[in-house]
């Protein structure tokens, strides 16, 4: 899960160094395929997030838009949406989710440092790639807040990789970003164009262009305007939505846990959370009580002894009140039906059949501090709970964010050396597979302390007028 950030290397996913009888047939001419699905991990540029978050700026960040962390200091988008040509290696794919960064606070409340970057595409057609963002900047000086559409953010050091030739998943493992004169502009100033910026990653899935239905097909009719109706019973289709806690995650996978999570029995990745399915219960509209249990688990491991295993998920709503239990599972024994959160659901009335409770503020118990063995408190604020329950077979549940398929880097066939062939995004494996075979560039990973526990530090004697390096 956790992948170490080069200082300015290039590491290039899914090298074609199998043989040619291997490669899969992309004939010249081949129809453009859609992305559908994918995430792009990117830190924009981690000293940015160290100057914001320090003893200068004393600010913070916040994501919006479903987007997550991941690692160190890596922001994940998500949902990627586009068009990829094998042909020509043209690709355009476009990301949910944001980060607003503030620092440096007024008397007034507002801040001087006020930056919104969101919906990042990458774009690459003829050995080029740019990565556009829509921005909203206050600048440092007037305070005039200025907002834009995609502006071409940062270029990407793209030499020596040829995008032609692949299917699925297209692939790019920290491709070396520079910042342009007009995202120097969008960003106020912080920064000068030419800048570093941190490497981009992306795992994206394609798919060929869907074939034309049959002649001889009639059209499905359309389904009832008639609006389901809720009635207490049971239901048979239900996910709770749980990230445990964003500092925990990034702790796990950072660069002091070491770790990882990796989810089971039909438990999904959000990014910024898991989804528990298959949710089965009881519930009664009028008095918006809930009974439900969850299929699959998430295990967190890493550095120190850590292995956490939470699953058995399970929800209970009553009179406003809502509280998320698990089976526990540390230090070899598990404890079952453990109450880990408690959350305020006081809206969970039905709508067009389906009752949908989003972000609902969720507090660590006692014993759910018992099962992170004391590392946070009672009442310390974990990750909100979101919760969707189909009271009527005709409800679809949310969709979740869609991170595409795992594109994990394969160790590359020893015995004989590889061929100097030009590095490529494309696949080369067979339309079915999954995986991939990755050349990593390396480079010395830049390790930043990431945790849940708060760091201490000195205050310098320096104004606010101070920059980032």
């Amino acid at each position: 899960m956790p992948s170490f950030r080069p200082a300015r290397a290039l590491a290039v996913a899914l090298l074609a160094v199998l043989p040619a009888a291997l490669l899969p047939a992309t004939a010249a001419g081949a129809a453009d395929r859609t992305v559908q699905g994918g995430r792009l991990d990117w830190g924009i540029k981690s000293s940015f997030q160290s100057y914001v978050t320090g003893p200068i700026a004393q600010g913070s960040w916040g994501l919006a838009g479903g987007a997550a962390t991941v690692g160190d200091s890596r922001f994940r988008f998500h949902s990627a949406t586009g068009s990829y040509d094998p042909a020509s290696g043209a690709f355009r794919a476009g990301f949910s989710g944001g980060v607003h960064f503030t620092g440096h606070k007024k008397s007034d409340g507002s801040h001087e440092l006020d930056l919104t970057i969101s919906r990042p595409t990458v774009r690459i057609q003829g050995g080029g790639g740019t990565v556009y963002a829509d921005m909203v900047s206050k600048d440092r000086g007037s305070g005039r807040v200025t907002s834009a559409t995609q502006v071409p953010l940062a270029t990407l050091g793209l030499s020596g990789i040829d995008m032609k030739g692949g299917s699925t998943p297209v692939a790019l493992n920290n491709i070396p970003a520079t910042l342009t004169s007009q995202g120097a502009k969008a960003f106020a100033g912080y920064y000068t164009a030419g800048t570093p910026l941190d490497p981009v990653s992306l795992s994206v899935d394609t798919s060929a262009p869907a074939k034309k239905p049959a002649a001889s097909k009639t059209p499905e009719k359309p389904a009832s305007g008639a609006k389901p109706k809720a009635t207490a019973g049971r239901f048979e289709d239900a996910a709770v939505d749980w990230g445990v806690r964003r500092t925990f995650r990034e702790y796990v996978t950072g660069s002091i846990g070491q770790g990882e999570w990796t989810l089971a029995g039909g438990a999904q990745d959000g990014g910024a959370l898991f989804r528990f399915p298959k949710g089965t219960g009881t519930y009664d509209p009028k008095k918006q009580a809930l009974a439900a249990g969850f299929a699959g688990s998430v295990r967190f491991t890493g550095a120190g002894g850590l292995d956490l295993t939470l699953s058995r998920f399970a929800v209970r709503l009553d009179a406003g009140k809502g509280t998320l239990r698990a089976d526990v599972r540390s230090d070899g024994a598990t404890r079952k039906a453990v109450p880990l959160v408690t959350f305020t659901a006081k809206d969970f009335a039905p709508k067009d059949g389906l009752a949908v409770l989003t972000e609902a503020p969720a507090t660590l118990t006692a014993d759910g501090a018992k099962a992170f063995n004391s590392l946070y408190t009672a009442g310390t604020a974990m990750d909100p709970v979101s919760l969707a329950v189909a009271v009527a077979t005709t409800a679809k549940l949310p969709a979740l964010p869609d991170l595409g398929s795992e594109a994990a880097p394969s160790a590359q066939p020893s015995g004989t050396p590889a061929p100097k062939a030009p590095a490529t995004a494309a696949r080369v494996a067979d339309e079915d597979s999954r995986t991939g075979l990755y050349l990593v560039l390396g480079g010395v990973g830049v390790l930043a302390a990431a945790g849940a526990g708060v760091l201490v530090l000195v205050r310098r004697n320096r104004s606010t007028t101070d920059t980032p390096s």
